[in-house]
């Protein structure tokens, strides 16, 4: 497995500065990787093992970047838990959950360690591989597209109210369950934040949530072009061909709502999905940059997410 070389790991695990983790789950993983869980495995050489792993990161006493890769899930969901609540959590995972020391970090991380150089990748002499780098969410594509979707799923409040559902086009019944309508937003506007991963960190910063667009108004039903949106129509087929075919791990996740409602989370090649399945549901297309497509309930919709919800995987 790429990153075990024992110096590597020795090197990384000496005097490991830890400025913030994550989970790599099938239910919980950093989305910006990939649209599923092997995918976001993949982009970091790693086995799609079924338990998960946790992803340590910090800086060494020379300032260079490792991402530290960990077994105990459980010790990082609690430091993650506790991060987000406000409280303080020392993160020093024993050397035998140890998995693989990575150079690099594969998430923008906007802190740095006090009293050591600022962040670098480690030389050649201490990583058998290329360091780790964050993906590109400079211009849009698939993952300032996820990052995006994790916006609208942490502030769902906000983008909801910008919609009247008396502006829905009138739902047809056809296999879109429910009309698309566009909504403008600046391109980029959803990025803003980095990779999203400061949140699980006391000391970083701004979440992915901040600077947000706008949603537009909803067109109406005489508004032909838009009611029927071929990007809406081929999302929602995709989604409903999940029920029949389970897709890769992680590729619909269900997490929680208010009330009795679950937040409903759905990737697939160039499209991500963000719904509740009392309401109403959210796309974005990599070939729409900027554009949030909202997608009225109509007769059909609440019957595929509750589908979708069923199979979906779900925080242990």
């Amino acid at each position: 497995m790429a990153g075990t070389d024992e110096d590597a790991v020795a090197a990384a695990d000496d005097a490991l500065y830890v400025l913030t983790a994550v989970l790599l789950t099938p239910a919980k993983f950093p989305s910006v990787l990939g649209d599923d869980y092997p995918e976001a495995c993949a982009a970091l050489g790693l086995p799609p093992l079924a338990d998960g792993y946790g992803l340590v990161l910090g800086q060494d006493g020379d300032g260079a970047r490792w991402t530290v890769v960990v077994d105990d899930v459980s010790l990082v969901a609690v430091a993650v838990a506790s991060w987000d609540c406000g409280m303080e959590y020392d993160l020093s995972p024993d050397e035998r959950t140890v998995v693989a020391a990575l150079p690099g970090w594969p998430l923008a991380v906007a802190v740095a360690a006090p009293g050591v150089p600022a962040p670098h990748d480690p030389g050649p002499e201490s990583a058998d591989q290329p360091a780790l780098c964050p993906p590109d969410t400079t211009v849009w594509g698939p993952a300032q597209r996820r990052l995006g979707a994790d916006e609208i799923a942490m502030q769902w409040a906000q983008w909801r109210e910008q919609i009247d559902d008396a502006e829905f086009p009138a739902a047809s019944g056809g296999p879109d369950g429910g009309e698309g309508a566009d909504g403008d937003m600046p391109p980029g506007g959803l990025s803003q934040g980095g990779a999203g991963t400061a949140s699980t960190s006391p000391d970083a910063g701004a979440s992915a949530a901040e600077g947000a667009g706008e949603v537009g108004t909803p067109a109406r039903a005489d508004d032909a072009p838009v009611s029927g949106h071929g990007g809406v129509r081929r999302v929602l087929a995709e989604a409903r061909s999940y029920v029949d075919t389970p897709p890769p791990l992680g590729r619909v996740r269900s997490s929680f709502a208010p009330g009795d409602a679950r937040t409903l989370r759905a990737d697939g090649p160039g499209w991500s999905l963000v719904a509740r399945t009392d309401d109403i549901a959210f796309i974005l297309l990599d070939e729409e940059p900027g554009e949030v497509l909202p997608v009225g309930r109509g007769p059909a919709l609440p019957g595929l997410l509750e589908a979708l919800d069923k199979m979906a995987v779900r925080p242990s």
